[in-house]
């Protein structure tokens, strides 16, 4: 029986096991105290789960030949080829055309530094 571990064994890091004494259950007020806090909070809310969209509106896609940027389009209508995708995007608040996440944060990165 020297390789089964005895009742004195524990993990490392972990408090030692608890050693009935008399009628105790808990090793002290605190953690009496938390014990009954876990068990009379209020029950967690419903998890709603967003409905599931197409992410082909929110997608900037680009001509490779005549480098028009379509939102949400994956044939270009002008050449009739396949678009490259660019990335998530949306309208420029400013002038209203295509731009893509990625081209704004490429901008942001290689903005020199105010002082």
């Amino acid at each position: 029986m020297t390789g089964s571990p005895s009742r004195d064994d524990h993990l490392p890091g972990l408090p030692a096991p608890l050693r009935p004494a008399g009628r105790r259950r808990y090793r002290g007020d605190q953690c009496r105290k938390t014990a009954f806090r876990r068990r009379h909070q209020p029950p967690p809310g419903p998890v709603t789960v967003p409905a599931a969209q197409s992410r082909r509106e929110r997608t900037v896609y680009e001509c490779p030949d005549c480098q028009h940027r379509l939102p949400g389009q994956q044939r270009c209508p002008d050449c009739g080829i396949s678009a490259r995708r660019i990335g998530p995007g949306g309208p420029c608040p400013h002038c209203d055309k295509p731009v893509a996440v990625a081209d704004l944060t490429q901008e942001v990165a290689t903005m020199p530094a105010s002082r």
